[in-house]
């Protein structure tokens, strides 16, 4: 359901075998109209929800997206926001802490929540008669979780998440270069300028009462999207809503700055660390356009050849030359004005971090002068097309891209037309995205170095 295809054309590739034999491979590209029924309701309060009906199982998934995330902590508050998304299972006027996580799974469900630069995100997948369950939890938490919150509860989820930053990036081997990449792409008053793990000495200044009025600024029902997705119907999805959510007020505050985007990086920035790593790394960071803009897909299409998977410039010119033992790149899409591109690699033995990066600086240029191929062109667009229809297969992430459609873009309804958006894109556009956003001194150089050889 969701999903009609037409054969718009095929080609029969032929690969040689080692043992002298032929393999066939034929290669079907179809036309998608995504057809997901999509329907929207505000409520009194404020509170946007969105419902999609999917009958085939009986299972029903609640996603709420809040408009806060690390982009909104100001300084001396880093890692609040992530702090909070823990502090949302500590117990409500009607739950007691750690009572949501059982009560869902006791009747075969899930929840989780994550904290994201743009949002924070709570969802559950449960079964279809437990809907209202459901809503009754996520629903108890807004209205009330400030009221419940004890020093107790702050002190312990401050100390969870400072044990998550050790774990995640203080004591893995380069698990703090995105903080420095971060730092080498944005100012330090940016609100893309630090990550969202936030700093130990931040997170020991949270009090129950400055928890209590992060959570009113932001955890309101104006500030959400509530999406609805499964074995439900519109009408009864509007109604369970209206039942559990229309009576929390919402609260004026006052709208977050509208971001500018910031010019490319320039002079190519560098810096240069060491840690416990068992190689030597090099990196590279680019200020992208917003995320999901044409811009923006082109840059990131060229990240994905450049350095995604086993097809890869990277992979074949750097791994497979005996200059790096991996190589990868990726982005962050954003919608404050800037998203971010990354290239990492990692340096053999032999082989200097100089010559590494001198390496991959030319397979950036070769991609601006040449252009992509239209083989890899094609590849791209395939893969982001599996990517998307396993993802949308499942209902919680479905449910999650219907949140973030309404909230980040204005239109949960997106999702039907992003595989066309996807699509459009030309070879002419990721030249000109290379061109304008990967050029040559537009990036930022970071060498990550083993502590020995500091010493």
């Amino acid at each position: 359901m969701g999903v009609k295809a037409r054969l718009r054309r095929w080609r029969l590739h032929r690969f040689p075998l080692l043992s002298g034999g032929i393999c066939d491979e034929m290669v079907v590209v179809l036309d998608l109209a995504m057809n997901y029924p999509i329907h929207t309701q505000t409520l009194a309060n404020g509170m946007l929800v969105c419902v999609s009906d999917d009958r085939q199982v009986p299972i029903t998934a609640v996603n709420i997206w809040y408009d806060v995330g690390s982009r909104d902590e100001p300084r001396g508050q880093t890692g609040w926001a992530h702090l909070f998304e823990h502090l949302m299972f500590q117990g409500s006027a009607q739950v007691a802490s750690g009572e949501h996580l059982d009560a869902l799974q006791g009747v075969g469900g899930s929840a989780n929540a994550t904290t994201w630069f743009d949002r924070t995100n709570y969802f559950e997948t449960v079964p279809a008669a437990a809907l209202d369950l459901a809503l009754w939890l996520e629903a108890d938490r807004l209205d009330s979780l400030a009221d419940c919150l004890s020093e107790e509860s702050v002190n312990t989820q401050r100390d969870v998440v400072k044990e998550e930053r050790r774990q995640r990036y203080d004591n893995v081997p380069y698990g703090d270069a995105v903080e420095y990449l971060i730092g080498l792409a944005f100012p330090p008053d940016h609100p893309y300028g630090h990550s969202t793990i936030g700093s130990m000495a931040d997170l020991d200044l949270a009090t129950r009462s400055s928890a209590a009025e992060f959570f009113a600024r932001h955890y309101r029902p104006d500030n959400a999207v509530l999406s609805i997705c499964g074995d439900v119907s519109a009408a009864e999805g509007f109604a369970k809503a209206e039942k559990y959510f229309a009576s929390i007020p919402s609260a004026a505050y006052p709208s977050r700055p509208q971001a500018e985007a910031l010019p490319g990086l320039a002079g190519i920035p560098r810096s240069t660390v060491y840690g416990r790593v068992p190689a030597a790394a090099v990196s590279f960071v680019w200020r992208l356009p917003v995320a999901d803009t044409p811009e923006y897909d082109a840059a990131a299409m060229a990240m994905t050849i450049l350095g995604q998977g086993l097809t890869s410039r990277f992979y074949r010119n750097l791994v497979q030359t005996e200059l790096s033992q991996g190589a990868q790149t990726g982005t962050l899409g954003l919608v404050g004005g800037n998203s971010l591109g990354f290239a990492q690699a990692l340096c053999l033995p032999a082989i200097s971090p100089e010559q590494l990066e001198t390496a991959m600086a030319a397979e950036v240029e070769i991609l601006l002068q040449q252009g992509p191929s239209e083989a890899e062109i094609e590849r791209v667009k395939i893969q982001q097309l599996r990517q998307f229809l396993s993802a949308l297969a499942d209902l919680g992430t479905r449910a999650d891209a219907i949140s973030q459609n309404a909230l980040l873009f204005g239109d949960p309804a997106r999702i039907n037309r992003r595989l066309a958006e996807l699509d459009k894109i030309t070879s002419a556009d990721i030249r000109n995205a290379c061109s304008t956003y990967l050029a040559p001194d537009a990036r930022g150089v970071l060498v990550y170095l083993p502590e020995d050889d500091n010493a």
